[in-house]
C-alpha cells in the first residue's frame, strides 16, 4: 500500500463467551499515511485499545479477528506467523504505553532496560551506551548519561514517559502506537510530551496512532481523527474539521461535554446511560449509539449506518446528521453558591509546612512539600487547587482531612486548633472534613456491596438499626444519581462513573461540611466527568457543602470552582476568583499553566508555551518556575 504505513480494511474482532459470539470491533476501516498522526478518539469501551491489541497480535484467548485485513506496508499482519509478527514489534512497530511508571521495570535502571532493548534491535554492545545517550538527549532529558543510572521511582511521570518515547523510537520504527500517553500527566508535562512526540515523529517521518479520549487534544496533535463508539467507526476526517464541525451526534456530544477555558461557562450535558457492554452489544443490531442519541429514529435500531462523505475527506456513519446533543442542557451552568461570611472560616492554614527527610541516595537532605502556607476556606465555597505534579496539592488535601500532620504551623477547623483537641472533640472535628479519593478502584473494597460501602462510617456508631442503615444507603444513592437496584452490587459490577459516585456517596454519609476531592475526574471519560462535575455543583448548591477540588485540568476548575489557588513547589503563588485569575493571570507560572491547555480553536498554535524549537520551551519553563 504505497504511502500508507498502516491500513485497517473492514476488520471485525469477535469475542466468544458462553457459547455466543459478539463483534467487539465491527468492520473498522481506516488508514495512516507515512509521517502522519491519526487520533483514535472515544470513551472507555469504544474499542480504541483493542485496535492496538490487533496491531500487536496480543489478544485474549476468547478474542479473534474474524474478518478483514491489517496492512502494514505490503504485509497483512493477520497472515504473518507469530515469529514474524514478534520480529516486527519493537523494531518496525513500537508502542508507548498509557501509564509511564508501570511501563518501566522498577528494579532495573533506565540504562539496563535501554541496553536490553537495543540488544534486541541488534545494536552492538560497544555502541549501546552512546546510542542510548543520544536517544535520551533527543527527547529533551537533562544529563542523559546520568539518567541511564537512575531508576523509574527516581523520575517524574513526564521523565518516565520521555524514556519510553526514546525507547520506542530507538529502532527507527515505521509505526508507533501511543495509548493515552498523556492521561496521567499535568498540563505542563502533557504539553512537553506532546511537543517531544511531534518533534521526534517529524524527524523520523514515523506514522503514529494516538489513542486518546480527549477530542480537543487530538485535534491539536493529529492530522486526522477517527471517532469510535462501541466498536464502530462513526466519524473520520481532518482533525480541525472534526473538532470544529463534528458531523456525528456522538462526536458532538464529546465536544459539548468538554469544559472550555474561553467564553461563558455553559452547563455540561449529561449524556444518557453509558457505553454498552458485551451483553448489550449482542442485542444491538443497528447503530450502537441509538440508546444515547438525542436524534435516534426507529430505523437506526435496524440498520448499521455506513460511512458516507459529508465533505471532502470527512466521513460520518449517520443518516440523521448532527443535532444539538446537549438535549436541553446547553444553558447556563449551575453556579456555586456564595460562601458564608458569618463566623470563622471553615478551615484555615496558618504558616503550615510539611517537610520530609531524604532516604537512600538523598539521605541527609530535606524536601519541603509545603512551605509556610496560609489559606482560608469559607463555608459554602467551591475552591480549586491547581499546579503541576509535586506542587503540593495532594499534601494540602491530606493535611486538611487529618491524614498528615504538619511539621510546622496550625490547622484550624471551624476556629479550633485541630492539634489541641482529642477524644470525642477530635472525632467531631474529623466528621467536618471528608475526602473523595482519586482512584475509586483502589478506594472501594471489592468485597463490600454498595450498601455496605456507602454506610461504612455508620458501622462505628452505636444504636443504629439495620433499617436506618438501609434507608441512609438508599438516600445517599439518590443524592448521587444512582438507581436503588445498585445497592446489592459490588464495585466490579459498576462502571467507572458509578464507582466514583459511590466514592462520593460514602464521603457524604456522615454529612460533612467540607468535601476534599483529589483528582477525582482525571481518569474519567469526558461524558462521565460531566456527570461528576454537575453532581458536585448540585451537592454544593442543594446541601450547602463546601468543596475543595484538586485538579491539573484548568478547564475543569474554571467550570466548577468560584475561587482558585495556584500552587508551585509547595508555595501559594496566586489566588483569587477563578474567572479573574484565568482571564488576567499575574504570576508567570499561572500564565504558563494556562498556555499549556489545548485551546478550543483547533487552528490556534499549541502548545503556546513553545516557540519553533524545544529551547524556547525550556527557557520559558525555567523562567516561570524560578520566579
Amino acid at each position: 500500500m504505497n504511502g500508507v504505513a498502516l491500513g485497517f480494511d473492514s476488520v471485525t474482532l469477535t469475542a466468544h463467551a458462553q457459547g455466543s459470539a459478539v463483534e467487539i470491533l465491527r468492520r473498522v476501516s481506516f488508514a495512516v499515511g507515512e509521517g502522519r498522526i491519526l487520533g483514535l478518539v472515544g470513551e472507555s469501551g469504544a474499542g480504541k485499545s483493542m485496535i492496538g491489541r490487533v496491531i500487536s497480535g496480543i489478544l485474549p484467548e476468547n478474542l479473534q479477528v474474524s474478518s478483514g485485513q491489517v496492512w502494514f506496508g505490503e504485509s497483512d499482519l493477520l497472515r504473518l506467523d507469530r515469529r514474524s509478527r514478534r520480529e516486527m514489534l519493537g523494531r518496525r512497530i513500537a508502542f508507548v504505553p498509557q501509564e509511564p511508571l508501570s511501563g518501566l521495570n522498577p528494579v532495573l535502571s533506565v540504562g539496563r532496560q535501554m541496553f536490553e532493548h537495543l540488544a534486541r534491535l541488534g545494536v552492538p554492545r560497544r555502541l549501546r551506551h552512546a546510542y542510548a545517550v543520544e536517544r535520551l538527549a533527543e527527547v529533551g532529558l537533562p544529563e542523559p548519561a546520568m539518567m541511564l543510572e537512575r531508576y523509574s521511582h527516581e523520575l517524574s511521570g513526564g521523565q518516565c514517559q520521555r524514556v519510553l518515547i526514546a525507547m520506542a523510537f530507538s529502532g527507527d520504527p515505521r509505526l508507533i502506537v501511543a495509548d493515552e500517553p498523556t492521561t496521567a500527566l499535568d498540563v505542563v508535562t502533557q504539553a512537553q510530551i506532546v511537543r517531544v512526540l511531534q518533534a521526534v515523529q517529524r524527524r523520523h517521518r514515523t506514522a503514529v496512532v494516538l489513542i486518546t479520549h480527549d477530542l480537543r487534544l487530538a485535534a491539536h496533535v493529529c492530522d486526522e481523527i477517527a471517532v469510535l463508539y462501541a466498536g464502530d467507526l462513526v466519524e473520520s476526517g481532518p482533525a480541525a474539521q472534526v473538532l470544529e464541525a463534528p458531523a456525528h451526534p456522538y462526536t458532538h456530544s464529546l465536544r459539548l461535554a468538554s469544559p472550555s477555558l474561553d467564553g461563558e461557562p455553559r452547563r455540561l450535558p449529561d449524556l444518557a446511560e453509558f457505553m454498552p457492554g458485551l451483553a448489550e452489544l449482542k442485542a444491538l443490531h443497528g447503530c450502537r449509539f441509538v440508546r444515547r442519541c438525542p436524534a435516534s429514529r426507529p430505523e437506526c435500531e435496524r440498520r448499521v449506518p455506513a460511512l458516507e462523505a459529508c465533505s471532502p475527506g470527512h466521513f460520518v456513519a449517520c443518516p440523521v446528521g448532527i443535532v444539538d446533543a446537549a438535549a436541553g442542557g446547553a444553558g447556563p451552568r449551575m453556579a456555586p453558591v456564595a460562601p458564608s461570611a458569618d463566623g470563622a472560616p471553615l478551615i484555615r492554614f496558618e504558616g503550615v509546612a510539611v517537610s520530609y527527610r531524604g532516604r537512600g541516595r538523598r539521605r541527609g537532605t530535606e524536601f519541603h512539600a509545603l512551605e509556610s502556607l496560609s489559606l482560608a476556606i469559607e463555608a459554602g465555597d467551591v475552591v480549586g487547587i491547581v499546579g503541576e505534579s509535586g506542587s503540593g496539592k495532594s499534601t494540602i488535601a491530606r493535611v486538611m482531612v487529618g491524614l498528615l500532620e504538619p511539621t510546622a504551623g496550625v490547622v484550624r477547623v471551624k476556629g479550633t486548633d485541630r492539634s489541641a483537641v482529642s477524644g470525642e472533640a477530635a472525632r467531631r472535628l474529623g466528621k467536618v472534613v471528608q475526602m473523595v479519593f482519586q482512584d475509586p478502584d483502589s478506594a472501594l473494597n471489592p468485597r463490600r456491596s454498595v450498601r455496605r460501602l456507602v454506610t461504612q462510617a455508620l458501622e462505628t456508631e452505636r444504636g443504629v438499626a439495620a433499617g436506618e442503615i438501609d434507608a441512609r444507603a438508599a438516600a445517599l444513592l439518590r443524592q448521587v444519581g444512582i438507581a436503588a437496584d445498585a445497592l446489592d452490587r459490588y464495585p466490579s459490577q459498576l462502571s467507572g462513573g458509578q464507582k466514583q459516585r459511590v466514592n462520593i456517596a460514602r464521603a457524604l454519609c456522615v454529612v460533612p461540611e467540607l468535601l476534599v476531592a483529589d483528582e477525582i475526574v482525571s481518569g474519567l471519560d469526558v461524558s462521565v466527568q460531566a456527570l461528576v462535575l454537575n453532581l458536585l455543583l448540585r451537592i454544593n448548591r442543594e446541601l450547602g457543602i463546601t468543596v475543595v477540588f484538586i485538579s491539573h485540568d484548568l478547564s475543569v476548575v474554571r467550570y466548577l470552582c468560584r475561587r482558585v489557588l495556584v500552587m508551585h513547589r509547595g508555595k501559594l503563588v496566586e489566588e483569587g476568583e477563578t474567572a479573574a485569575v484565568f482571564a488576567r493571570p499575574q504570576h508567570p507560572y499561572t500564565r504558563l499553566l494556562l498556555d499549556s491547555v489545548p485551546p478550543d480553536d483547533a487552528r490556534a498554535t499549541w502548545p503556546r508555551m513553545h516557540g519553533t524549537d524545544g529551547a524556547a520551551c525550556g527557557e520559558r519553563l525555567a523562567a516561570a518556575r524560578s520566579h
